[in-house]
């Protein structure tokens, strides 16, 4: 049963607000009507900084990249609460030998960090892919080693992490650390 959080409000009316978790979270294809609120994540650089993309500061820019990169993906889906979009996540199949992995990740609108709807986002992403791609056997995600809060992501979604990758990737100037996760399809996500 959802928590509610009570408080009076001018006159003294009785308010109740209910808590994000009676809000459905889901996730969905892209579309290119969604770029309003995608240049709401996508264009602040608190949520882009560990991203491989760059900040969006155009409709236009975010357009193109919706409409070139997120809807042609086999697997980029938009985060949403009560059908807005709020964030991104992708899981992309490697190929030949290595078709038995794919590759995922993620981005949060930062108002929502901390309230566990990216972990619900991809405990539903991860089981439509399974059935979706029945090769999948594991999941792998590559995290800069800064980034304590989507580490603690993949660990509340059952993902084991499996080492420290040093001096690993080149990032928005830099070379960075990484740690690398992975989640097996037999494994249970908690």
């Amino acid at each position: 049963m959802p928590q509610s959080l009570y408080f009076y409000g001018p006159k003294q009316f009785l308010i109740t607000i209910m808590e994000f978790n009676s809000q459905e979270i889901s996730i969905r294809p892209y579309e290119i009507t969604g770029v309003d609120d995608f240049i709401i994540y996508a264009g602040d650089e608190k949520v882009t900084r560990f991203t491989r993309w760059d900040t969006f500061t155009s409709k236009d820019s975010a357009t193109a990249y919706i409409k070139d990169t997120c809807i042609p993906h086999p697997f980029c889906r938009s985060i949403c609460l009560n059908n807005r979009s709020i964030g991104f996540l992708f899981i992309k199949p490697a190929s030949g030998y290595d078709r038995c992995r794919a590759d995922v990740g993620y981005a949060l609108a930062a108002e929502y960090w901390g309230r566990g709807i990216v972990v619900k986002a991809m405990k539903i992403a991860v089981s439509e892919a399974v059935k979706e791609i029945p090769e999948l056997v594991r999941f792998q995600a590559l995290v800069e080693a800064e980034n304590k809060a989507s580490q603690r992501v993949l660990e509340k979604i059952g993902f084991f992490r499996e080492g420290l990758l040093r001096k690993y990737t080149f990032n928005k100037g830099e070379v960075r650390d990484m740690v690398i996760f992975s989640l097996l399809a037999t494994d249970p996500m908690l």
